[in-house]
């Protein structure tokens, strides 16, 4: 295993530097180090179901605590592995792969996005990524079954982009995330507490009632805090929706062609603009965890303890896997079955019972929805702004977040 750190060269390259570590050495798994540990960067639909197999890596002790203040949050069942992962994982699958729920949220959002449009297009111009996060923070909380008024909405989403945005950065962007966690874990903290001593009522089914009951794999109810890190892993990712819903502007912006039947009411295509859009726009750099006993993989030896990370924007740009990676085209996916390890921009494999995310089908009907209502908005993606979209910037989006002014149409 290499001994030079590559820590710096990560910041440096941003998404780039994993598939460049990888083609500098012609191979799929590419030994490197980061902060300080052994690593080993893969990359494949085998890698994937390696990465995804639980003999082989582990989650627990393997998100660095950066990440557990800011993004996932502290006892989050991102960093539990076996029986226990499986117990806290069947409480997320119950509310958030439920077709009837998701379908409620979709319509919420819906709704809230027409609402927020008719605003929109009295005000000289917007910006698509601050907007779409206010409309899905204010709708996925409401569905969830947490108390919020209008007026509280703004504040929130700002959190919730701030502990998204800080996921690989330091300075100030870091401490805005902790601070922002601290105010939402306190507050929802708060609530479940609330609801448990009979204070509030929780709507029945909803994502508020089912964590507030629920109880762990060794019969306890979740702790308060812990309680209030698992709403947020419901309410922070669907808000992160928004990066999706800036790129697809960025998309309109850039292929144009694709606005009218992206405006149409073509189900299927509008499906498979979701999964382009994740396949094509970096959003996760890569994913990983930790080798619990020496294993191989790819002629690459993985030792014990040292870190497997499985890239996934090189993945999104495979050529053995998507034909012209670097074109934007979602027509690639209709009649596609996508296999379980291939399209990984929210992990792998069945996310019932293993680390893919459960909130992925929210991901994609989300935006399968309201893409197309952005593509019939009476608004133009004015040419004098700054799109460009920095690699080197984790999460990336584009610059300017994507301004939008009213037309006369």
């Amino acid at each position: 295993m290499p001994r030079l750190e590559n820590g710096l060269a990560l910041l440096t390259k941003g998404y780039a530097w994993m598939p460049d570590l990888r083609r500098a050495r012609g191979l799929r798994a590419a030994g490197t180090r980061l902060g300080g540990l052994p690593a080993v960067a893969v990359e494949g639909p085998e890698a994937a179901r390696f990465l995804y197999d639980e003999d082989h890596v582990h989650r627990a002790h393997a998100i660095p605590e950066p990440v557990q203040g800011t993004l996932f949050g502290k006892g989050a069942v991102h960093t539990l592995d076996g029986e226990a992962h499986r117990v806290r994982k069947a409480m997320f699958v119950s509310v958030l792969m439920d077709p009837a729920a998701v379908e409620a949220l979709v319509q919420r959002a819906c709704a809230d996005w027409d609402t927020a449009a008719r605003e929109w297009a009295t005000r000289p111009e917007v910006v698509l990524f601050d907007e779409s996060a206010r409309v899905i923070a204010g709708a996925v909380t409401r569905w969830a079954g947490v108390p919020l008024t209008r007026d509280e909405v703004p504040a929130l989403a700002r959190d919730l982009l701030a502990m998204v945005d800080s996921f690989a950065s330091a300075g100030p962007r870091h401490w805005r995330a902790r601070r922002a966690r601290g105010r939402r874990e306190d507050w929802l903290a708060g609530i479940v507490e609330q609801v448990r001593a009979g204070e509030d009522v929780a709507p029945p089914g909803s994502v508020l009632q089912v964590v507030a009951a629920h109880r762990d794999a060794d019969g306890g109810l979740l702790d308060p805090r812990v309680a209030a890190v698992e709403l947020l892993n419901v309410i922070r990712p669907t808000t992160a929706v928004a990066w999706f819903t800036a790129f697809s502007g960025h998309a309109l912006a850039r292929w144009p062609q694709h606005r009218a039947r992206l405006a149409g009411a073509d189900a299927a295509f509008a499906e498979a603009w979701a999964h382009e859009v994740r396949r094509f726009y970096p959003f996760a750099p890569f994913i990983g965890g930790r080798a619990p006993q020496r294993l191989e993989f790819g002629g690459q030896t993985i030792p014990r303890n040292s870190m497997v990370l499985l890239d996934v924007y090189g993945q999104g740009h495979d050529p053995d896997l998507w034909e012209d990676p670097y074109t934007f085209r979602p027509e690639r996916f209709l009649g596609r079955e996508i296999g379980e390890f291939d399209l990984v921009p929210q992990g792998g494999g069945d996310p019932r019972t293993n680390h893919r995310c459960p909130g992925e089908q929210i991901t994609v009907a989300l935006l399968a929805a309201l893409a197309p209502q952005l593509a019939r908005a009476p608004f133009e993606i004015p040419a004098d702004q700054d799109l460009t979209i920095s690699l080197r910037r984790i999460p990336a989006r584009p610059a300017s977040g994507v301004v939008l002014r009213p037309t006369a149409r």
